[in-house]
């Protein structure tokens, strides 16, 4: 058992200190948000994400798991200590790292011997050595600075961390990579791999993960686009691909666009890196085109069929979150569609199954929110599949039939079968599907 602080409830902090908790170690989470600590110490918790919710309590229960705003003291009562603070774009793409610098002031003044600082939030190459200059000009006590990025999904974030595919730590001081080991060696003992590199290259090992995954969906997505004018579908042409061993079948489902707090935001910082280092990086450039581009498919696809001008017509939206399994929207396709249909006069009518108070702090009233799928197509002109959630796979067609007025199906996530749909006179569209 080791003695852990994690600083930031966010998230990544909560999710990381949580399973720590579960591995055995005494972790203390800090925060400076006494109404989130209050949420938390109640067993309630901020972010929906499924597995915390058993995990968070039975921890705190058997004295594995606080909650404190006392940083001073975790940091003093603990080997290592995660920032796993906030690094929101600005408004140039880069990654702001006001948090990040505060956390690390704060970690200087209260250190009282030796301690490992693991970097766990998301940050610009670089980051860690500003850190250790930090740290190192506010205290004279031995410390050592690590990068251990994340690579947790939203939705399945807990297992992302209890069966990783590989452990990523940049790090130079052997007391540091020892202690690093001992953290992790629950995971490893699994078969979990540990790879050990230099700092930098771990924090850029994060950006260049996300960003390889979010040119492989803008490249789908503009395939897919390519099958609707050739007569291919794009479903076919993903099992093809996706059987050859050099590709592999991840990654490669069209739809509306990536989301979420990472994908946009990491891609946004690598292309800022790369302007300040003149490295122009072109591909990345033009997969971030093509993903926005991508989020209003939806609405030209509904204009295209009903008319430039959608006065009168409503519009149902199955999903707001980015993707299942999670509350988040941040840069959720929902958010442009709902946006456009709005702007060409449809009345649009949602249902999420946890998105709803999420959504209706960046949509308010301009949308209706329904208590149920089946509500939210009453007297429908069109359905829009935006978020996989699955009680979205296998609906009650007849019932959908009889309950909208028109019967246009537009399929954002390829997850119906369309000649099934078409067969029951459905009109139905997808992403790339003929």
């Amino acid at each position: 058992m080791m003695n852990v602080a994690v600083v930031g409830t966010g998230y990544v902090g909560l999710v990381a200190g949580t399973c720590f908790a579960e591995l055995g170690h005494r972790v203390v989470c800090v925060d400076n948000d006494q109404n989130k600590l209050a949420t938390l110490r109640s067993g309630k918790l901020p972010i929906y994400e499924p597995g915390l919710e058993e995990m968070v309590p039975k921890n705190v229960a058997r004295g594995r798991l606080a909650f404190t705003d006392d940083l001073a003291k975790a940091v003093r009562d603990s080997e290592v200590v995660f920032i796993a603070v906030g690094t929101p774009p600005g408004d140039d793409g880069s990654a702001d790292l006001r948090y990040v610098i505060a956390v690390a002031e704060a970690i200087a003044l209260s250190l009282n011997g030796f301690k490992v600082v693991v970097m766990k939030s998301t940050v610009p190459i670089g980051t860690c050595d500003k850190v250790r200059a930090i740290i190192a000009s506010k205290s004279k006590e031995p410390f050592a600075v690590v990068s251990n990025p994340e690579f947790l999904r939203e939705g399945v974030a807990v297992p992302d961390f209890m069966r990783p595919d590989r452990i990523i730590v940049g790090a130079s001081d052997d007391r540091a990579v020892e202690v690093m080991r001992r953290l992790y060696r629950p995971l490893t003992a699994d078969g979990a791999k540990f790879l050990l590199m230099d700092v930098r290259s771990s924090e850029m090992t994060k950006y260049a993960s996300n960003s390889m995954l979010a040119t492989r969906i803008s490249f789908m997505n503009e395939i897919a686009t390519l099958c609707e004018k050739v007569g291919a579908d794009i479903e076919n042409v993903r099992r093809g691909m996706g059987a050859d061993s050099r590709i592999g079948p991840h990654f490669l489902k069209a739809g509306l666009g990536y989301g979420g707090s990472c994908f946009p935001k990491d891609v946004a910082a690598l292309l800022k890196t790369s302007e300040e280092y003149t490295t122009p990086l072109r591909i990345l450039g033009a997969a971030t085109a093509a993903n926005e581009a991508q989020k209003v498919r939806l609405v030209e696809m509904v204009k295209a069929d009903l008319g430039n001008d959608l006065s009168g017509k409503r519009i149902t939206l199955w999903g707001l979150a980015f993707k299942p399994q999670t509350d988040d929207m941040r840069e959720a396709p929902s958010v442009p569609l709902a946006e456009g249909l709005i702007a060409a006069g449809a009345e649009v009518v949602a249902y999420d199954p946890a998105a709803r108070e999420t959504a209706h702090h960046i949509l308010g009233d301009r949308i209706r929110y329904a208590e149920d799928p089946y509500q939210a197509i009453e007297g429908a002109d069109a359905l829009c599949l935006v978020t996989e959630w699955s009680e979205f796979t296998a609906p009650d067609w007849e019932r959908v039939w009889a309950l909208m007025r028109d019967h246009w199906l537009y399929d954002g996530r390829n997850l119906w079968e369309p000649r099934e749909l078409t067969s029951q006179g459905f009109k139905y569209r997808g992403i790339g599907r003929r």
